[in-house]
């Protein structure tokens, strides 16, 4: 029995789409750390 070459198809789309949750974690990640790190200094110069 030949593969079919879209077999794969529902896996890519699944993968694409957890590419994209990580990468929007990633964003979230280094905009709450430089939130942080600004909260720190401020409280540190007070």
């Amino acid at each position: 029995m030949k593969k079919s070459r879209f077999s794969d198809a529902p896996m890519i789309s699944t993968m694409k789409s957890t590419e994209d949750e990580l990468r929007r974690f990633k964003k979230m990640h280094a905009e709450l750390s430089l939130q942080n790190e600004l909260l720190k200094e401020a409280l540190a110069k007070k």
